[in-house]
C-alpha cells in the first residue's frame, strides 16, 4: 500500500488512514471531548512526514464536510477544535491557508445556547440533532443526549429483529437520538416518540422531522405528550406497543414511582397472548436511586434480567459511566 494509505501509529504499528479520519469525523459531529480525539496519529505523521496532508483531509471530513454546513456543532467547540489543529501544524509543517480560513469563519461569530449533534450511523448516515449547549436548560435534562441513549441505540443496532415490522413506543424520548436510529436502521411498522415536558417534546418534534420522519414516512412516527402519571388506558390501547423503551428515565426519586406504576399498567394491561417487550437502559449515577427503582419493581410483581451482552461500539461517548440495560416481565 502507498504511504497515503497507511499511518504509523505511535507504537509503530500501520492503521488505515480512513479508520483514523473516519475517528476524527465521528468525535467532531458529536462534539466529543477533544482529549478523545486520536490525536497521537496525527503527531507522529507529522513528524514522520512534515505535510499538511492529514490535516487538510481532516478538515474536509469536518469543518469543510458538507454536514457541518448544514448541521454545524457549537462556535465555540469548532473554535477549540480549530486551534488544537493550528497548534500541532505550527510545530509540524508550513501554514494551511485553509486551516486559518476556518478559524476566522468562527472567531468572530456568536455562540449560541444550541448546537446541532449528529450521530454517524454504519451505513454512513447521520441522525442530525438540535440539542441544548447546557446540560441542563429550561428546568430540564431532556434536551440533551445521555449515555444510556447512546447504548441502546447501539444495543438495537444489533438486534434489528426486536424492532423489526412492530409498533416500539419509547418513554421519555428527550431529543430522540435512540428512536431516530431505530427508525432508520430497525425496520419498525410504527414508532411512538414521547415525552412530557413541553420544551423537550418542541425540541423532539423538530428534530424527528429535521431526520426526515413523518406520519407519511416508513415507518409511521408520531410524537405524543405522554405524562406516566396521567397516561389513559385508551391512549395505551390506541398506541398498542409491542415494544416499550426507555432511556435514562431512573435518576430521580420522586419520578420512579410514576414510571413503574405505568410499567406495571403496560405489562398487564396487554392480552397475555401478546406481551410487550419492555426494555429499560440506565446511566447509574446514584446506586441508592436505582436500586429503589428495582425494588419498587419487585413490589409491582415485575422481574427483570440483565440484557449484559456485548454490543458493538458505534457512537462515540465516555465508556466509564456504568450503563445497564434490562428486560421487564410480570
Amino acid at each position: 500500500m502507498e504511504r497515503s494509505e497507511r499511518i504509523q501509529s505511535p507504537d509503530g504499528r500501520r492503521v488505515k488512514k480512513t479508520d483514523i479520519l473516519r475517528d476524527f469525523q465521528v468525535s467532531f459531529f458529536a462534539m466529543s471531548r477533544l482529549a478523545s480525539f486520536p490525536w497521537t496519529f496525527l503527531e507522529k505523521d507529522l513528524d514522520n512526514n512534515k505535510s499538511s496532508d492529514l490535516i487538510s483531509d481532516i478538515l474536509n471530513q469536518t469543518c469543510l464536510h458538507s454536514l457541518c454546513r448544514k448541521f454545524p456543532p457549537s462556535v465555540r467547540f469548532r473554535r477549540l477544535f480549530l486551534s488544537e489543529l493550528i497548534r500541532r501544524e505550527a510545530a509540524g509543517c508550513d501554514p494551511l491557508d485553509e486551516l486559518y480560513d476556518a478559524l476566522a469563519e468562527v472567531v468572530g461569530a456568536a455562540d449560541t445556547a444550541e448546537c446541532y449533534k449528529s450521530y454517524l450511523l454504519p451505513g454512513g448516515e447521520a441522525v442530525s440533532l438540535s440539542e441544548s449547549v447546557a446540560l441542563i436548560s429550561e428546568g430540564t435534562t431532556g434536551l440533551v443526549t445521555w449515555e444510556a441513549a447512546l447504548y441502546l441505540a447501539e444495543w438495537a443496532l444489533d438486534h434489528r429483529q426486536t424492532f423489526a415490522g412492530r409498533t416500539v413506543l419509547e418513554l421519555g424520548s428527550g431529543v430522540g437520538l435512540t428512536g431516530i436510529t431505530i427508525c432508520r436502521s430497525c425496520s419498525p411498522n410504527r414508532f411512538v416518540f414521547s415525552d412530557c415536558h413541553s420544551s423537550v417534546l418542541r425540541r423532539l418534534r423538530a428534530n424527528v422531522q429535521l431526520n426526515g420522519l413523518t406520519e407519511e414516512t416508513s415507518p409511521t412516527v408520531s410524537v405524543e405528550e405522554l405524562d406516566w402519571t396521567a397516561a389513559t388506558e385508551e391512549q395505551l390501547q390506541r398506541i398498542g406497543a409491542d415494544v416499550v423503551i426507555a432511556a435514562d428515565v431512573v435518576y430521580d426519586p420522586d419520578v420512579v414511582g410514576g414510571l413503574v406504576k405505568l410499567l406495571s399498567r403496560i405489562l398487564r394491561g396487554s392480552s397475555p397472548e401478546v406481551l410487550p417487550e419492555v426494555l429499560v437502559c440506565s446511566t447509574i449515577r446514584n446506586q441508592e436511586t436505582y436500586d429503589g427503582f428495582k425494588q419498587q419493581l419487585e413490589k409491582e410483581g415485575i422481574s427483570h434480567e440483565v440484557m449484559d451482552g456485548p454490543v458493538r461500539r458505534v457512537f462515540p461517548y465516555s465508556r466509564l459511566s456504568s450503563v445497564q440495560l434490562i428486560r421487564l416481565h410480570s
